[in-house]
């Protein structure tokens, strides 16, 4: 049982829940948007995921720049917000599902699109990111 020193406060607690729903919310609305039919690619997990990957090399940009920046953006945003709106476990059973549809190829295009795509999100946020909000 962790001690009560260890436990966030009722601030941090509530930040990092209400960047999840909205995270979490805009993910469903993207999925409802952009359905894909069984043995397709699943486009609406692939943006949200390459989405999520660029919006945060974008908050690192920021926070990485401003250590003094509130204390409350990184568990609302980081965590929250993208925690919320990216997906490892969908894609997952995406690929699973395709692999088992004998979609094999789509399975591991899929995820190495994903790997590779959202790696240079994250890449190309924290450049542009550190263009926009140069340093102090």
């Amino acid at each position: 049982m962790a001690s009560a020193a260890a436990l966030p406060d009722a601030r941090m607690l509530g930040v990092v829940a209400a960047g999840g729903i909205i995270g979490s919310l805009g993910r469903w609305l993207v999925g409802l948007a952009l359905p894909h039919p069984a043995g397709g690619f699943p486009w609406s997990t692939f943006l949200v995921n390459v989405t999520g990957a660029l919006a945060m090399g974008l908050l690192v940009a920021y926070l990485v720049d401003r250590p003094g920046a509130h204390r409350l953006l990184r568990p609302f945003v980081g965590v929250g917000v993208l925690g919320g709106w990216t997906t490892f476990s969908a894609l997952a059973v995406d690929a699973v599902q395709l692999a088992a549809g004998k979609h094999v190829q789509l399975a591991l295009l899929y995820v190495a699109a994903t790997f590779l795509v959202g790696t240079l999100a994250v890449a190309a946020g924290i450049v542009g990111g550190r263009k926009v909000w140069p340093g102090p």
